[in-house]
Order: C-alpha cells, then structure tokens, then sequence
C-alpha cells in the first residue's frame, strides 16, 4: 500500500449555457484524484462514502469501472452529494452549487499507508471533516507517512468565511503538502494577496504549498525556494477536473519508487526540485481541460506531452 485518498464522491449535474437540461456526471474531487493517481500508476486506494439512491448507482458503477480499489465508509444519512456545475461555453469556467452530504460514521486506515491525500468537501462539511482532520494527524504521526491536502474551496457548502477559514487552518496545520488556487486564497483572505496567504499557510506547519493560478501556471513555496512555473497553451473545453489532475500528477511526482517495490513520498527541497514538480503538474491540467468533464492523462499520455521518452 503506498496512497490512500479519503473524500466524497459525487454527482456533478453539468448546466451548460444555453443547454435545455443537465448531464448527471459522477465524479467528485478526491474519487477524481483517485483515479487520476490510478491512470498515472502509482498504487492507490480511495475511501469514499454515497448512499444506495440513484445519483449513489451511478457513483458507484463509475468507480467500479475505473479499476480504484475503493473502500465505501457507511454514511449516516445515506444520501449521495450532487453538485450543479454551471459551465461557460464561451470560457469552459464551472461555477458550483451543492446539496452536500459527507457523513461517515468510520474511517478506516491501512497501517502501511505513506501517503493520505484529501480536500474539497470533505475538509469543511461535518461531521466527516472532524474525522478526516483525525485521519489526516494519525499518518503524519507514523515514520514515513505524509499528508498531502487540495483546499479546492467551495464557498456553496459553508458561506461563513470566518468558519470556512477556520476548517482550512484546522486541516492545513495537519498537512505536508497543501495545494489552493489563486481563487480559493482570494476568498477566504479577501485582505492578503494569493501570494502572502500562500506563505502565511506555509508558516503553519506544512513542508510544501503550492498555488495554481488558472491558465497562467502554478507557484510552490518551500522554505528555501519559490518557484513559479507556466501552463502550456491549450484549447479550453472545459475546465472540470483540471484542477484534480493537477494534484494527481503531483502526487505522483511526490511518490518516489523504493527498493521494496513500493513508493516513498520525496517532498521537494530546492529549486530545480520543486520547478520539476510543478512542470508535471501544470502539464496535466493543461491536458485535463482539452476534454469535457473530469479527465486525467494516463502515464503514457503525460510522458508524451513532458517529451519523455
């Protein structure tokens, strides 16, 4: 065992402008991570938990067919989180509603796991998050073990910036790694440029946080370097599950192959480390939004766009 991921796994009901009806499409960003890890190949499990309704079939036929192995936590309520996602046509920029539901009564964790990833809903909606927050100190305890979190704010599931703010700190002074955009940081320190609330979150315990700033690139910020790298130019579909792919490559660029077989999480320390890390990781969001819907880059495909042999 070497990755395990814990969030929601939803239904996205795409709304795109000037469209008669929605298109119900599971996803969710953690199960979107999962398996963007999956396709990259590195060893991965995802724990996720939906409730035995329609929107909960379609989640779970999805999942079963990406090849994830999946652990599905009981939910207290047994009801699926649907998520309206308005699309642009013009731009391929999505905008988020939810009906939100993250209650597992129990997570479970592997005791070889080296590296825990989560974020989005489950981070903020209680009472799951005060599990995942417990999850998340639990690996970071064990010699080896890291935590690796995607803020991936979304405001509709807790308006109260001061409580939304709150969560995020919780969770960030767990973490190791911590991803947000440029938007995520704008909204929950509406006085701080991205740039200072990305060091202000570094000063809170985590080794690595890394900002994306749409099609302009991404910025990462370890104690000794700061390191801003370009997004290559795209044709925008659409922009869904841009941001998961983003984090799926870096995990990945993250999980470090040992001598067992297995992979070790390699945080980055110095410059060339770190612009090598987000060269990946912007390469494959950019690949994400040629496609409509959340869509990951296979290994072969990110080698192909990095010029790797």
């Amino acid at each position: 065992m070497t990755a395990i991921v814990i969030g929601e796994a939803l239904v996205d009901l795409v709304w795109r402008t000037g469209a008669a009806s929605v298109s119900p499409v599971p996803g969710g960003s953690p199960a979107n991570v999962a398996v963007g890890l999956h396709r990259l190949e590195r060893t991965v499990r995802l724990t996720a938990c939906w409730g035995d309704d329609p929107p909960g079939a379609l989640v779970r036929e999805y999942l079963h067919a990406t090849g994830v192995p999946i652990d599905r936590a009981e939910s207290a309520s047994g009801r699926t989180t649907l998520a309206l996602a308005y699309v642009d046509e013009a731009t391929g920029a999505a905008t988020y509603d939810f009906l939100a539901s993250w209650d597992p009564l129990r997570l479970a964790l592997p005791p070889d796991v080296t590296l825990l990833h989560t974020g989005s809903l489950a981070i903020v909606v209680e009472p799951g998050a005060e599990r995942v927050r417990q999850a998340c100190h639990d690996v970071r305890s064990r010699p080896g073990g890291a935590v690796a979190v995607d803020l991936n704010v979304r405001p509709g599931v807790q308006p109260d910036r001061a409580a939304y703010r709150g969560a995020v700190e919780r969770i960030v002074s767990t973490a190791d790694v911590v991803k947000a955009s440029d938007e995520d940081l704008a909204w929950l320190y509406p006085d701080r440029l991205p740039g200072d609330a990305a060091r202000d979150l570094l000063a809170m315990g985590p080794h690595l946080v890394v900002t994306t700033y749409g099609a302009k690139g991404a910025r990462g910020l370890v104690a000794g370097a700061d390191v801003m790298v370009a997004a290559p130019p795209v044709k925008v579909v659409d922009t869904i599950g841009a941001g998961d792919a983003f984090q799926a490559a870096l995990l990945a660029a993250l999980l470090q192959p040992s001598e067992d077989g297995t992979h070790r999480v390699r945080l980055p320390e110095d410059h060339d480390d770190l612009e090598r890390l987000l060269h990946q990781a912007v390469t494959a969001g950019a690949l994400a939004c040629e496609h409509a819907g959340a869509h990951s880059p296979t290994r072969a495909q990110l080698d192909a766009a990095l010029g790797i042999a």
